[in-house]
Parts: structure tokens; sequence; C-alpha cells
């Protein structure tokens, strides 16, 4: 039985994870990791086990984000993996928070993401 705090979220996160590998019928996973100073976004094909595209703040203004972790980063890195999705053909994903509460820049993210064209 786990007792920190710690090991409690690592234990949620993977439930919430192999859930959504069971209910994602051959779709692929957004998935979210988000840092005190940055924010990426990886769509993952559990399948194959490789990753299809990703995005991240670290990668700043050559991808045309700014760099850190508020608000707009993650809504610009969630259009970005959108588009980034959409030009290898994916469209339907299942969201991923990885744990995290679907508030401020997870949710960011996630609005961008269908804004720009992710079906979740």
């Amino acid at each position: 039985m786990a007792t920190t705090l710690k090991e409690n979220a690592k234990r949620r996160t993977e439930r919430t994870r192999r859930r959504l590998k069971a209910v994602a019928n051959g779709r692929l996973r957004l998935s979210v990791h988000r840092s005190d100073k940055n924010i990426s976004a990886q769509i993952i094909d559990d399948t194959k086990g490789v990753t299809v595209a990703s995005a991240s703040s670290l990668e700043g203004d050559k991808a045309g984000v700014s760099k850190g972790s508020n608000v707009e980063a993650a809504a610009a890195i969630g259009k970005l993996v959108a588009q980034r999705a959409i030009e290898k053909g994916v469209k339907d994903v299942v969201f991923d928070r990885g744990g995290y509460i679907y508030h401020g820049r997870v949710k960011a993210l996630a609005d961008a993401a269908r804004e720009a064209g992710l079906n979740f």
C-alpha cells in the first residue's frame, strides 16, 4: 500500500494511463508533461511504442513558441503539437493529462489542440 504522496500520485497516474489505453480503441495518446519551468506534449502510438509528434516549450523561438511555463506558452504548445500531428495524418487522439489537474496550463494546452483540429 502506497503511503507517501509521491507514491499515491504515481499509482494514480499509472491507473489512469492503463484505463486510457483500454478505452482508446486504437487511437493515439496525447500525453502532457509539465514542470515548474516548461511544458511538453507528445502524440504516442502505444501499439508500436513510438512518438508520432511532439512539442515542447524548450524549443523556444525556433518553433515560434515563447519559452517558459505559462498559459500562453501552453496554448502555443497545444497548437504546435496539433499541427504536427495533422501533418502526420492523426486527427483522433485520447487525452492523457498524466495525473495533473485539468486546469490552468493543462486546460490551455488541451483547448488549443482542439481548436487546431485534434478530436478528443
